[in-house]
C-alpha cells in the first residue's frame, strides 16, 4: 500500500516521516487481522460505566507478579440489553467481541458483544466445542431424523420423578389420547446427571414407540448436563423416535439439535406425541358421514339398474326383441347371399377376361392362325434385314418343322 499517497518526506538520514494518520491507517490494517476478530477475551473487569444511554465502559487487566495489562472495552446498547447480569469492579468474565481501532483518538479496543462470568464462561466455550465436534460427526443431520409415529401404543418419559414436568405430560396426554406412559426416572441436573440421563435413555429404548426427554426451565448450569456428549450420543443412538423437551423454548441445548423432534415445552412435547381424540372424533364422524353418502349413492344407483333389468326381462317385451334380433338376422343373410353372389359373378367375368388374354399371347394360337416362326441358326428372325441370300432357314409350323434356303430377298412393307 502506498502509505505517502504522493512525494515522499524523509529526515536527513533518509528515513520515511510518517503522517499521524498514515500511522493510524497502517495500526488499522495490523489491527484488521482475522486472529483479533470474533474472539474470546478473559479478564477482571475495572473501571465499569454504565452509560445513561445504555452503552458500558470498562477495561479487562491481567496480572502477574512482575507485570500488569489492561484492555479498553466497549459493548454497545444493542449487546448489552441482552446481559442476564450487571458486571461489577474485580468480577472475572469472559468476554467475546472483535478489536477495532479509532483512529481520531489514537486507541484500539475491544468491542464486546457477549459478557459471561469465568465459570459459566469457559462452560460455553467447551459446549461451542462439543457442538462442533459432534455436528462433525454427523449427530445433528437432518437425514438422520425420523418422523413420530401417529398412534403410539406406549410414551417413555425421562425426566425427574419429583417435578412438575411429568405431571404435565401425564396430564395431556390423559387429556388427549390416554395411553400407557412408561417412566424412566433421572436427575436432571447435578455432577453426574448426564451420566445418569443417558442411562436413564438407553434402558428404555426399544421399550415404547417413542421417547420425551424433558426438564423445566432453568439457568445455563442447571440445563449443562443436557449438552453433554453422553446425552447427544444416547439420544442419537436410540432406535426409538426420541422428543426433546428442555428448558424454556429459548433454550437450544444440544440433546434439542440431536433428538428426531424439538418441543418448546414438555407439554408441547407431549401433544406433539399423541394424537387429540376429540379431533379424532371429529374425523371419524365426518368420514362415517361421507360413507353413508356414498353408500346410499351405489344403492340407489343398484336399485335403478335391478328395475332397468327387471322391466328388460319382462315376457312380451323379450319376445318382441327376440323376433326383432330374427328379423334383422335373416335381414342380414339374405343380403350378405346377394353379395356373394355378385361377387361370384364379377369374378368369373375376370377369369374369362384374363384368360383370353393369356390365349391372345400363347404362341400355339398364333401358329393355329396360319402364322409360323422363322428361325436362323436357332435364333428368331423377326426382319429380312437379318437375312442373306443363300442362307438356310428353320420354319416351324403348328404340326411340324422344314429347312429353306434364302433365294432372294425383298425389301419394304408393300412388298
Amino acid at each position: 500500500m502506498d502509505w505517502f499517497g504522493g512525494t515522499e518526506k524523509t529526515d536527513r538520514n533518509g528515513a520515511a516521516i510518517l503522517q499521524v494518520s498514515q500511522v493510524s491507517l497502517i495500526v488499522q490494517e495490523v489491527l484488521d487481522d482475522s486472529r483479533l476478530q470474533d474472539i474470546w477475551v478473559q479478564g477482571e473487569v475495572t473501571n465499569y460505566k454504565h452509560h445513561s444511554a445504555g452503552h458500558r465502559y470498562f477495561s479487562l487487566v491481567e496480572t502477574s507478579d512482575k507485570n500488569s495489562w489492561s484492555l479498553k472495552c466497549k459493548m454497545w446498547r444493542s449487546s448489552a440489553n441482552s446481559l442476564s447480569f450487571d458486571p461489577q469492579n474485580g468480577m472475572k468474565v469472559i468476554t467475546f467481541g472483535s478489536i477495532n481501532h479509532y483512529a481520531p483518538y489514537g486507541e484500539y479496543s475491544l468491542i464486546v458483544q457477549e459478557i459471561l462470568p469465568a465459570g459459566e464462561g469457559e462452560k460455553h466455550l467447551l459446549v461451542e466445542r462439543w457442538k462442533k465436534e459432534l455436528a462433525a460427526m454427523g449427530y445433528f443431520a437432518l437425514e438422520r431424523k425420523r418422523p413420530l409415529p401417529r398412534f403410539p401404543g406406549k410414551i417413555g418419559i425421562v425426566t425427574s420423578e419429583t417435578g412438575a414436568v411429568l405431571q404435565d405430560i401425564k396430564n395431556v396426554i390423559s387429556r388427549r389420547f390416554p395411553l400407557e406412559i412408561i417412566i424412566s426416572p433421572t436427575a436432571v441436573q447435578g455432577e453426574d446427571a448426564h451420566q445418569q440421563i443417558a442411562a436413564a435413555i438407553r434402558r428404555i429404548d426399544g421399550r415404547v414407540d417413542v421417547i420425551i426427554v424433558a426438564r423445566g426451565g432453568g439457568s445455563f448450569e442447571d440445563l449443562f448436563p443436557f449438552n453433554h456428549p453422553e446425552v447427544v450420543k444416547a439420544i442419537a443412538s436410540c432406535r426409538t423416535p426420541v422428543v426433546s423437551a428442555i428448558g424454556h423454548e429459548v433454550d437450544v441445548t444440544l440433546s434439542d439439535l440431536a433428538a428426531d423432534v424439538r418441543a418448546p415445552t414438555p407439554s408441547a412435547a407431549a401433544e406433539l406425541c399423541v394424537p387429540d381424540r376429540g379431533s379424532l372424533g371429529e374425523l371419524q364422524q365426518s368420514l362415517s358421514a361421507q360413507l353413508r353418502h356414498v353408500l346410499l349413492q351405489r344403492l340407489e344407483r343398484a336399485m335403478g339398474e335391478v328395475l332397468d333389468l327387471r322391466d328388460r326381462l319382462r315376457p312380451r317385451r323379450f319376445e318382441r326383441r327376440i323376433h326383432e334380433r330374427r328379423q334383422e338376422t335373416a335381414d342380414l343373410g339374405e343380403r350378405l347371399g346377394r353379395a356373394l353372389n355378385m361377387r361370384i359373378d364379377h369374378d368369373r367375368l375376370v377369369l374369362n377376361q384374363l384368360r383370353a388374354i393369356i390365349d391372345g399371347y400363347n404362341p400355339q394360337t398364333l401358329l393355329a392362325r396360319g402364322y409360323c416362326v422363322i428361325e436362323k441358326d436357332k435364333k428368331m428372325v423377326t426382319t429380312v434385314d437379318a437375312l442373306s441370300s443363300g442362307d438356310v432357314l428353320n420354319i416351324r409350323f403348328i404340326d411340324g418343322r422344314c429347312d429353306v434356303r434364302v433365294e432372294r430377298i425383298r425389301h419394304g412393307r408393300n412388298v
